[in-house]
């Protein structure tokens, strides 16, 4: 009887490896946000994407979308495999494209992280933050995508919902677009404002130095973490560890041209050696996000006292329930 057991077990264990190596894909597509234009962005990932390639033995296209809803959502409909995120655009694939955080990158000088930043142009009459919300009106200002964390969340929460401001309606107009874009706008003076962060900074000071010089850092965010890998849940188990190997040796072992190799594309992207994460990096962002949102709650005068007391006391719990979360409780 337990021999007979054991070999229905080993059957069913077969089936499934064999079911498993049926439903594998045969190749995988790396999705990669829209910071700026996409000739810009092939040059970065391009050499990586092939290192990468080589490593797992498993063809690796690069998708590169126009905003990053495309790729969140290539991730949510199973085209897309493996992508490179901001925080808030990996919340929204972990949330609605079973995705999951596995690995993040650090900074080329070491920090653990980068700053949103609002733009102005060096030669600006708008020297503070409060210059700039308090007049308006009287200005442009550049938002970035909604799913851009250092674009958008960051200053949607630091600057204009703890301040009580609607940048939909405090300026005299306001555009969306991706970080390129933005500083250019700046520099050029066709925009008074923009929303932007350290990482194109550094990347424009060494690529447009000209650029550069024109644009001035008027407010500077708390640190936000660095950005991570996110895979798809449903990923084989060999697949992802042969990805949790790569990232993990990257840049850090090999033969000594291998890893000089590494590290000259790794600073291309402007990024070192990455290290092992998870899901629980989103906290502070899902942090920024409700409490952006509670504000909104707070503050609308059209709801019923009752009905907005519920509604707070709804963002108070699930804002207590991250913070156990974040302390590892």
């Amino acid at each position: 009887m337990f021999q007979k057991a054991l070999l229905a077990g080993g059957l069913v264990a077969l089936s499934v490896t064999v079911a498993n190596a049926a439903d594998a894909p045969k190749e995988l597509t790396f999705g990669v946000i829209s910071t700026e234009s996409s000739q810009a962005l092939r040059t970065k990932w391009e050499p990586f994407i092939e290192d990468l390639q080589k490593s797992i033995g498993m063809p690796i296209k690069a998708a590169y979308a126009t905003d990053y809803a495309g790729i969140i959502e290539g991730m949510r409909f199973g085209k897309v495999q493996l992508a490179w995120y901001g925080n808030k655009s990996a919340m929204e694939a972990v949330d609605r494209a079973d995705g999951q955080v596995f690995v993040q990158s650090t900074s080329a000088d070491g920090t653990a992280g980068y700053y949103s930043v609002i733009l102005v142009h060096r030669d600006s009459e708008i020297k503070t933050l409060e210059d700039l919300l308090k007049n308006g009106k009287s200005y442009t200002f550049g938002n970035g995508d909604p799913n851009s964390t250092s674009g958008f969340l960051v200053p949607s929460y630091y600057v204009f919902a703890k301040n009580n401001v609607d940048p939909k309606t405090a300026f005299k107009r306001m555009v969306t677009a991706n970080h390129e874009t933005n500083i250019l706008a700046v520099a050029n003076k066709q925009l008074d404002a923009a929303t932007n962060n350290t990482e194109q900074l550094s990347f424009t000071e060494k690529n447009a130095p000209e650029k550069f010089k024109e644009v001035r850092i008027l407010w500077k965010s708390p640190i936000i973490p660095n950005d991570p890998i996110v895979w798809r849940k449903d990923l084989p188990d060999d697949v992802k560890a042969k990805l949790k190997i790569f990232f993990a040796n990257y840049g850090v072992k090999g033969t000594p041209e291998e890893v000089h190799h590494a590290k000259e594309v790794l600073n291309g992207m402007r990024w070192g050696p990455f290290k092992e994460s998870s899901d629980r990096q989103l906290i502070p962002i899902r942090q920024l996000e409700l409490f952006r949102d509670r504000t909104k709650v707070a503050n609308d005068e059209s709801l019923a006292a009752d009905a907005k007391k519920a509604k707070l006391a709804e963002f108070d719990a699930k804002l207590a329930e991250l913070d156990k979360q974040a302390q590892g409780s």
